[in-house]
C-alpha cells in the first residue's frame, strides 16, 4: 500500500478507481456512493448537498485517519487540515469562474470565443460557476435569453459569441510550473433536451488536424495556471482550436484516457505533487469510448448491473430510483479502431439496457 487517500467530491468513482489501481487505500465522500465505488474504497460516506462536504470529510477522516486529500468536482475550494494533493483552494478559485477563465485565456492570447456584444445573437450562455455544461444553452433571440434567465434566476452568467467545432479536450499533468499533455479526447454531449450541451461521455484518442495545436495550447495554459496534478482544457476544434474552459481537477475523461493509454492518471497526479511530470505524451494503445446512459423517464432500476463490469461503471444499487434525465450508468467500448470501439460500446449498451428495462 502506497498510502491512505481520501477522495471527496460530487462523483468520485473514477478517481477512487484510479487511486485503488495505483496501489493506494482509498476512502471517499461522494454524493452517490454507487455500488462499484465500494469495490475501490475501504469506506465511503454519502452526502446530499455540497455544503455538507466539509463536515463529512471531517467525519470520515476522524474514523479513518488518512495521509492526504484529493478533490473532485464540487470540492475544489474546501480547506481542511488534511494535506492536500492538488491545486490549493486559493489558486483554484479563479478557474471555477468562467468570466475569470475568459480573462485568463485572453491574457495568454489563447483563442477563446469573445464575450458577446449586447443584443448580438446567437450566443452561448453559460453560468459563471458549475461543471458538466448541463445548463449551457445556445440563445438566438432576446426572448430566448429572457426564458433562460427565468429558468435560472439570480445565477450570474456569461454570453459568448457562438463558434462551430467539435467538442474536445486535452488532459494534462502539471506541477505548478510545467505541464505535459497525456491525451486528446473528443467529448460526447447529450445533444437534446434541456441539457443539450451536458457532458455524456468521451472518446480517447481524438485524431484531428488541430490536435497538435490543442496540445501546445493546453500545455501552455496549464503551465501558466499554476495548477498541480490532473488538469484539463476544453476546446471547440473548429476553424481554430477555441479554448473553452480549464478544469483544475480530475476530469470525467479519466476512464477513457486510462483505458486508451494503459497509464495511471492518479499515479501521474501524485508524482506531479512531488514535482515530477511525464517526460513525453504516452502513445495510445487502443481506442476507448465511454457513454453515459440517462433515464428517459422517471424510473427505478431493480436489476443488478454489477455482472456487466468492467463494461459498465457507476453502477446503481438495485432499487435505485432515477428522475427523467438523470445519469443511470456509464458504458464502455474498446477496440483497435474507433469503429471497433463503437461496435463494442453498442453491444455493451444493449446488454445494459436489457437489464435496466427488465
Amino acid at each position: 500500500m502506497k498510502g491512505r487517500i481520501l477522495v471527496a467530491g460530487f462523483a468520485t468513482r473514477h478517481v477512487a478507481q484510479s487511486a485503488h489501481r495505483a496501489g493506494y487505500a482509498v476512502y471517499a465522500v461522494d454524493h452517490f456512493c454507487d455500488r462499484d465505488l465500494g469495490w475501490y474504497t475501504e469506506a465511503c460516506l454519502k452526502f446530499d448537498e455540497l455544503d455538507e462536504l466539509p463536515e463529512k470529510i471531517i467525519e470520515l477522516s476522524a474514523r479513518h485517519p488518512v495521509d492526504a486529500l484529493v478533490v473532485a468536482s464540487g470540492a475544489e475550494t474546501i480547506g481542511t487540515t488534511i494535506p492536500l494533493c492538488g491545486t490549493p483552494p486559493a489558486k483554484v478559485e479563479r478557474y471555477l469562474d468562467k468570466l475569470e477563465i475568459q480573462r485568463f485565456f485572453e491574457g495568454l492570447d489563447v483563442p477563446v470565443p469573445p464575450l458577446a456584444e449586447e443584443g448580438r445573437y446567437p450566443v452561448m450562455v453559460k453560468p459563471r460557476r458549475g461543471a458538466g455544461g448541463w445548463r449551457n444553452a445556445v440563445v438566438r433571440t432576446e426572448e430566448e435569453r429572457r426564458r433562460w434567465e427565468e429558468a435560472w434566476p439570480e445565477i450570474p452568467y456569461i454570453a459568448q459569441d457562438l463558434v462551430d467545432g467539435i467538442p474536445s479536450s486535452v488532459s494534462c499533468i502539471a506541477d505548478g510550473r510545467r505541464a505535459r499533455a497525456i491525451a486528446v479526447n473528443r467529448q460526447i454531449l447529450r445533444g437534446g433536451g434541456e441539457s443539450t450541451h451536458g457532458f455524456a461521455g468521451s472518446v480517447t484518442p481524438f485524431s484531428h488536424p488541430l490536435a497538435g495545436e490543442m496540445i501546445a495550447a493546453a500545455e501552455r495554459v496549464c503551465a501558466a495556471s499554476g495548477c498541480v496534478g490532473s488538469v484539463g482544457v476544453d476546446f471547440m476544434a473548429g476553424d481554430k482550436p477555441w479554448a473553452i474552459e480549464i478544469n483544475p481537477r480530475f476530469q470525467a475523461t479519466v476512464d477513457t484516457v486510462e483505458m486508451a493509454t494503459g497509464e495511471s492518471i492518479f499515479a501521474m497526479h501524485m508524482d506531479a505533487c512531488r514535482g515530477i511530470i511525464p517526460a513525453a505524451m504516452p502513445a495510445p494503445r487502443q481506442v476507448a469510448v465511454r457513454r453515459i446512459l440517462f433515464a428517459e423517464r422517471d424510473m427505478q432500476v431493480d436489476a443488478d448491473l454489477s455482472g456487466l463490469a468492467p463494461r459498465v461503471a457507476d453502477i446503481p444499487w438495485p432499487g435505485t430510483g432515477f428522475e427523467e434525465g438523470h445519469a443511470v450508468v456509464s458504458v464502455y467500448g474498446c477496440g483497435t479502431t474507433e469503429e471497433e470501439a463503437y461496435a463494442d460500446l453498442d453491444r455493451n449498451t444493449g446488454a445494459a439496457r436489457r437489464l435496466i428495462e427488465g
